[in-house]
């Protein structure tokens, strides 16, 4: 990679640390892998609590010498699920975070991040990442095929400051990030890479994109869960996600 590779961040569901595994000695030994809840999965709006994944202690049981179990995630997504806007706005505060931490950590200017996770949260990536979010979200934008690439770089990278708190202490000041309108995270960045497929030999496979809103709110004790239809209005209050330091309290 160039620059060599510096963070590797992961969501916290293990087929993402599954899929990085075999790969990360070869991309840079001895490097940790940073399980971060708020770029994990996205569920639809329901009624339930949806699928978490393992405890950070049990998922270091898994991955022995690559998971980094010291690390803290940012925040914890909502157990019953998010509609499209607040997966963004979720992703744009998970994003500032790991921004951030990795400014008051970098003592260089070419430092080079890598994120594996799910294809709605790596859409959501791209638009929050770029500040660029469009009047359809069910457009393809930004490409999500299987193992697809996907590389951003940044507009304006500003000056180490070494006095700034270390990201853990960063993670409990995070507000909600105003990204959209060309905004991006932290000076924006520039998408120069976009799902690309050229090391797997059948190319793209399975490229996803999103099909409206997605709930389970109206299922019947023992109905299958489905997709809602596309297009479909939910509205929402209250809290879009809880700070996971607040949550361990």
């Amino acid at each position: 990679l160039d620059p060599p590779l510096d963070y590797l961040y992961s969501s916290p569901f293990y087929r993402c640390l599954q899929t990085l595994e075999p790969a990360v000695e070869q991309l840079r030994p001895g490097i940790k892998v940073r399980a971060e809840n708020g770029i994990g999965e996205w569920y639809g709006v329901a009624n339930f609590d949806h699928p978490s994944p393992a405890a950070p202690a049990f998922l270091k049981s898994l991955f022995p010498s690559s998971f980094d179990d010291t690390y803290q995630a940012s925040l914890i997504p909502p157990p019953a699920g998010e509609t499209v806007s607040q997966l963004h706005d979720r992703v744009a505060v998970a994003l500032a975070h790991i921004i951030a931490s990795v400014d008051a950590e970098s003592t260089t200017r070419n430092t080079s991040v890598l994120i594996c996770t799910h294809a709605a949260t790596l859409i959501a990536i791209g638009r929050t990442l770029t500040g660029n979010m469009p009047d359809d979200p069910n457009v393809d934008d930004f490409l999500a095929p299987t193992a697809g690439i996907t590389k951003f770089v940044r507009r304006q990278s500003p000056k180490v400051d070494v006095s700034k708190p270390s990201g853990h202490e960063m993670a409990k000041s995070i507000e909600p990030v105003d990204w959209r309108d060309g905004k991006g995270i932290a000076g924006g960045w520039t998408c120069v890479l976009n799902g690309n497929c050229d090391h797997l030999t059948g190319g793209a496979e399975r490229s996803w994109h999103f099909s409206g809103e997605e709930t389970f709110n109206d299922l019947e004790p023992g109905q299958k869960i489905v997709s809602a239809k596309a297009g479909k209005v939910l509205s929402l209050s209250g809290q879009v996600y809880r700070m996971a330091w607040k949550s361990r309290i």
